[in-house]
């Protein structure tokens, strides 16, 4: 019994330390893509630029008019509250606060519809991005793609790569596209 364990352990033992000396052989491809450099040369992003702005003004204007109206309704509760009777300054009173949470409220909400528009409109755009990053990488035989996206603290996620130039396949993510780079664009260098 005492044979047989240690013979199970010398076994196990041998075929961990060959699937460790295997997995040290196999060379690992990897490269690097900047999403960003890809969305900003992207033909797509200027009509989702344009939408977005044209969204963006329209609640702007819609603001504006509420905000408009407010200072209207203001000036004549200045204008007329010193001789208007107390319930009705009041009412009046109530009626601008009223208005000026409404006024906030409407900014607060624009803002998150702006935003969840935004992701909206990015996502088809994002996805055949990360469509052709499969397709590109697969075709190259890369093991790992790593983004060169800056972080909220301000570093970059990739610390080091030996030559950036041939790991990185932002242009060929573009080509695979369809979108030609035009001799003066060249992979961003970070």
């Amino acid at each position: 019994m005492h044979t047989l364990l240690r013979n199970l352990l010398l076994i196990l033992s041998i075929v961990f330390l060959t699937a460790q000396l295997q997995a040290q052989v196999i060379p690992q491809k990897i490269g690097i893509v900047d999403v960003e450099y890809i969305i900003n040369k992207h033909p797509d992003t200027k009509k989702i630029e344009a939408d977005l702005q044209a969204y963006e003004d329209q609640l702007r204007k819609q603001l504006e008019s509420k905000y408009n109206e407010y200072q209207v309704k203001l000036e004549d509760y200045k204008r007329g509250g010193s001789v208007l009777p107390p319930a009705v300054k009041a009412d009046k009173e109530k009626e601008l606060m009223t208005m000026q949470q409404s006024i906030q409220q409407f900014e607060t909400t624009a803002q998150e519809d702006l935003q969840s528009k935004s992701i909206s409109m990015l996502d088809p755009l994002l996805n055949k991005i990360q469509l052709s990053i499969d397709k590109v990488a697969a075709a190259n035989n890369y093991t790992y793609i790593i983004s060169t996206h800056v972080d909220s603290g301000g570093s970059a996620i990739i610390l080091y790569a030996k030559n950036k130039a041939e790991d990185d396949i932002s242009n060929l993510v573009l080509k695979d596209m369809g979108v030609v780079i035009t001799p003066t664009t060249t992979t961003p260098s970070k």
